[in-house]
């Protein structure tokens, strides 16, 4: 990559949550996503998402951090910050 086209990569900071999906319906029990919020900082991403596996609905949370190219619109796989509980493979992104 040149420099110039890493200056026009924007960083984004998620935190998303994890609620357990019911099994019924032909569907099997599993995960799914309850919250993505997104934040300026790495820092921010991470403190709401130790907050948010505190609620008694969440059973897990992750904090990351993906590229995304101002000129495609392409986002890199994430980078974790925070993995805490029961959260879905990193392949599985």
């Amino acid at each position: 990559m040149t420099e110039q086209s890493q200056s026009a990569d924007k960083v984004h900071y998620i935190c998303q949550t994890y609620v357990e999906k019911k099994e019924g319906n032909g569907t099997q029990a599993g995960l799914k996503i309850g919250k993505q919020l997104q934040y300026t900082t790495e820092a921010d991403a991470q403190n709401r998402a130790e907050r948010e596996f505190e609620r008694d609905d969440c059973v897990g949370a992750d904090a990351y951090m993906v590229l995304e190219d101002s000129g495609s619109g392409e986002v890199s796989a994430p980078t974790f910050i925070a993995r805490l509980g029961i959260v879905p493979e990193a392949d599985d992104f």
